[in-house]
């Protein structure tokens, strides 16, 4: 078929459109817009272009695009857009540990960095049952930091799949971030590549991943929340992954 022809009658095509802002952004964007007018009243053309700037950067800080996600129960998709920066087996939190969470054994942690320019929009990374929700408070160190985990503000959640595994993800935040926000509570359900929170302002978000799970990233890739495969179960982990 030529790009002169039409697609036969039925055939289903997709279109890029530009992201919307997320609702959590509108208010923000607001102000910023009402501050480059004033801007330009005050101050002219001189003001008026820095300002508008800015207020694209908020735009685009809290734009939310459509994601397609990949389906089988095997998969466990990327929770965040950013920099994986971090693939270690490491001890479990006391907010995830327990019968009740998950389990008492070292797991596998994979940290993805979201810088200022990433889309903040964080996204269930399998299917099944909200358990729980642990907001703790904390400083407000450099997320790529490994003591962040431990020491910044940030948020647990744990999601029971529909086969009873259970997927941990640590929401953190950085040295701008000063709100995490959760869309979900405690058995809520939800399916994968669906929103469940925000952090605003550059951070970072852990998934915990079960024994029978092999990391499906490597280091310094880029993740797409909702998109790309971060772990499988049953299969070998990817090239240069330590387990």
């Amino acid at each position: 078929m030529t790009s002169l022809e039409k697609p036969p009658v039925g055939t289903v095509t997709a279109k890029w459109r530009f992201p919307s802002v997320h609702p959590e952004g509108r208010k923000y964007l607001a102000i910023s817009g009402a501050v480059t007018l004033l801007g330009l009243w005050l101050g002219g053309w001189f003001l008026f272009w820095p300002l508008a700037g800015f207020t694209l950067w908020v735009a685009a800080f809290f734009r939310d695009p459509v994601r397609t996600t990949p389906q089988g129960d095997d998969l466990i998709v990327s929770p965040a857009d950013g920099l994986v920066s971090m693939i270690e087996r490491v001890p479990l939190p006391p907010e995830l540990a327990g019968d009740n969470a998950l389990g008492d054994k070292s797991l596998v942690r994979v940290s993805i960095f979201m810088s200022v320019f990433d889309v903040h929009i964080n996204r269930a990374p399998i299917p099944g049952t909200v358990r729980d929700v642990v907001y703790i408070s904390g400083k407000f160190l450099n997320a790529e930091l490994d003591k962040a985990s431990e020491e910044n503000e940030r948020q647990h959640m744990v999601i029971e799949g529909v086969r009873g595994e259970r997927i941990g993800v640590t929401q953190i935040a950085g040295l701008l971030a000063r709100r995490i926000l959760t869309f979900v509570k405690p058995g809520d359900m939800v399916v994968a590549g669906q929103r469940f929170g925000l952090i605003r302002f550059g951070s970072r978000v852990d998934v915990w991943l079960p024994d029978d799970v092999a990391p499906q990233v490597a280091l310094g890739q880029r993740a797409i929340a909702g998109e790309t495969v971060i772990g499988r179960r049953g299969a070998t982990p990817a090239t240069g992954v330590a387990q």
